[in-house]
């Protein structure tokens, strides 16, 4: 009578102390270096910061990716009934959380190129009016441009808390994960390590050479953007076209047989390997960052 309820005791003392385990590698604090981070969880962090989520954790875009995925193969299998059209769409789904973080990247970099001049001309004018670096830096907080105050606010607490200056500058690289930004404390530090009073002729030269560059990659960026859109459009009109048809019953069926499923495979590696080589054809160099 108990031979039948050995195998399924075993599975449930597995599944029982894999969550201990869990549970305890959650609870247990590991400092968290970016030496022992594998690189790919090293570019998911960087991507992260760069849209501004520097507050999430990297698992936070696993999740999503299998959310959507998960949700848009339910989804479309209930309304088709086609499994492998779900199966298609939910991989597009997945991806989508890369893209949307990908998308808020370019979108952040291009709002703060525009206001990063002004950035340097506030603290130019603090640093001319008798400021202390970074007492200028903590005063962006207050009256810098609006997409840049949570970060100098955040840099002027770490400061008041009897930060050091080095690492304040760090904590504030890290918090504004821009190019930019990336140069500006660069050339504070060497300003302020290595001394000197050509501050105020430096930032003038910065603030000069930040509008002519957002001038100019504004005007590429502009004529890029029809080969941007009509990559995408090129990518999801076939797809919408397959969803539609899968909404007939015959169609449908069409595709659980081992020809409909071989056309929807082919079709999904075109268009994945068709995207990332239009996006890679008319993208703009990127703009490196410093010593990161």
């Amino acid at each position: 009578m108990t031979g039948p309820y050995v195998p399924q005791a075993a599975i449930l003392g597995l599944i029982l102390g894999l969550g201990l385990l869990l549970v305890l590698s959650s609870t247990t604090s590991r400092p968290a270096t970016p030496e022992a981070r594998p690189k790919g969880a090293l570019r998911i962090r960087r991507l992260l910061d760069e849209a501004g989520h520097y507050r999430l954790p990297v698992s936070a875009v696993f999740i999503s990716s299998a959310g959507c995925a998960v949700l848009t193969f339910i989804v479309v299998f209930m309304v088709t009934g086609a499994l492998p059209v779900g199966a298609c769409l939910a991989v597009f789904a997945g991806l989508a959380p890369w893209g949307t973080l990908r998308w808020q990247v370019t979108r952040r970099r291009k709002q703060l190129a525009e206001v990063w001049p002004d950035v340097v001309d506030h603290l130019r004018s603090a640093v001319r009016s008798g400021l202390a670096l970074p007492e200028g830096l903590t005063e962006l907080g207050r009256t810098g441009p609006e997409p840049l105050r949570e970060p100098f606010a955040e840099f002027g607490a770490d400061w008041r808390a009897g930060v050091s200056m080095g690492q304040s500058l760090d904590r504030l690289k890290m918090r504004l994960a821009d190019p930019v930004g990336d140069r500006i404390v660069l050339a504070l530090r060497m300003t302020r390590e290595l001394g000197g009073t050509d501050l105020g002729r430096l930032l003038d030269t910065l603030a000069d050479v930040l509008r002519e560059n957002a001038r100019t990659r504004s005007e590429l960026e502009a004529r890029q953007s029809w080969t941007v859109n009509g990559a995408k459009l090129a990518v999801a009109a076939p797809w919408i076209v397959v969803l539609l048809l899968s909404s007939r019953p015959e169609a449908a069926e069409a595709y659980h047989s081992m020809t409909g499923m071989a056309v929807l495979g082919v079709g999904l590696a075109v268009s994945l390997i068709c995207y990332r080589l239009m996006l890679r054809i008319g993208a703009l160099p990127p703009e490196e960052r410093v010593l990161v």
